[in-house]
């Protein structure tokens, strides 16, 4: 591959808005081991969120993903491939990037934390209501004029 091909394969990975348009792809290969990766990425968007038991497991594809884009990005600034192998590599990173772009956008991960938080706050208002109901406000409040 010439220098100039090189250059022209990383700055189209790299450009903004590179992923529009772009298929996810059907399989991919990360270390060894075969991927289904449209599959995978359609069957958690589906889901408004990630369930608990999945969150660990999107987040390592995540993970596995961003080292399998830099791998093969290194391939291509290496320069010791053809121009048809660089191509698909460019095309690869790029269907990776728009699977990234899709796990990224999912809605919150932890809806029983959430819920948690919203229970514990509805209790601390409950108490702090009951408290000034019954005239036992706290010496803090009292102090600051409530």
């Amino acid at each position: 591959m010439q220098e100039y091909e090189r250059k022209q394969l990383l700055e189209r990975v790299e450009r903004d808005g590179a992923t529009v348009g772009a298929d996810i792809p059907e399989t991919i290969t990360i270390q060894g081991e075969e991927i289904d990766l449209r599959t995978f990425v359609f069957e958690i968007k589906r889901r408004e969120t990630i369930p608990s038991g999945e969150r660990e497991r999107v987040e390592q594809a995540k993970k596995n993903l961003r080292r399998e884009r830099l791998e093969r990005l290194e391939r291509i600034e290496a320069g010791d491939i053809a121009w048809d192998e660089g191509e698909e590599l460019a095309r690869s990173i790029i269907g990776i990037d728009r699977a990234l772009n899709a796990l990224e956008s999912l809605g919150p991960t932890d809806l029983e934390r959430e819920q948690q938080v919203q229970q514990a706050q509805d209790r601390k208002r409950w108490m702090s209501f009951l408290k000034k109901a019954l005239g036992q406000e706290d010496d803090a409040s009292a102090r600051r004029g409530r």
